[in-house]
């Protein structure tokens, strides 16, 4: 099985840094690579999702989308591609969770919206070091990143309020509640960016209060453009 990963700098030191088999993989510089392997990863399509309009033509490679901020489906109509052409087309595309610090566990969070074969998938998952699998509902935000984000969120909210410190944050909650970061910890590994986005996509898709950026995570995002 020949498998491309395209990722930013960030995204490659961090699927590196997760227990991988060596030889499963190669590194590519291009998403017009896609063609030459049976599995393709993109890490950044979140960011970049107009490579789906390449990626639909091909029914022959599986591709692994790092799709948090989107999903597949909001990808194909963005770009203006039939779904229904897809399905009939036997495309194989899945989103997961790309995001830093997540793809480096163990688990392979992800959806499933062409109902791919979940035995192949396992048997993909495990060559690129996930021995888990986990799919979830095909909504932006999945699980796990929304309900990080939301911690996060909330953090900063406490520190605008006055109530504690960021330091003093990240502290309580690795010793109240055995986190193995503190929110602003696990912003940082995230990227504030990708945070900031996941939980504005996340609002304008379901325009819950629970989802509104505080201004202070706002300022933070702005002033690191």
């Amino acid at each position: 099985m020949k498998i491309g990963i395209l990722a930013s700098p960030t995204k490659q030191a961090a699927w590196e840094s997760k227990q991988t088999p060596a030889v499963s993989y190669s590194w590519v510089q291009d998403s017009k690579a896609h063609e030459d392997y049976d599995v393709f990863i993109d890490l950044d399509f979140d960011n970049h999702t107009e490579r789906i309009v390449s990626y639909s033509t091909n029914a022959r490679t599986v591709f692994l989308l790092g799709a948090v901020k989107c999903t597949i489906e909001s990808a194909f109509h963005q770009h203006k591609l039939s779904w229904t052409g897809a399905l009939n087309n036997k495309n194989q595309i899945i989103g997961f969770n790309a995001m830093c610090s997540f793809v480096e566990r163990n688990t392979l969070e992800f959806t499933n919206p062409m109902g791919i074969d979940q035995s192949r998938l396992q048997t993909i998952a495990e060559q690129l070091g996930f021995p888990q699998m986990e799919v979830v509902e095909s909504r932006i935000g999945l699980i796990t990143p929304r309900v990080v984000c939301m911690i996060i969120n909330e953090a900063y909210y406490t520190v605008q309020e006055g109530t504690a410190n960021r330091a003093d944050i990240d502290q309580a909650m690795k010793l109240g509640t055995n986190y193995p970061m503190g929110p602003f910890e696990w912003c940082h590994k995230i990227g504030i960016a990708d945070v900031y986005e996941t939980l504005e996509a996340i609002y304008n898709d379901t325009h819950d209060e629970r989802y509104k950026i505080c201004s202070l995570l706002k300022h933070d995002y702005l002033t690191l453009l």
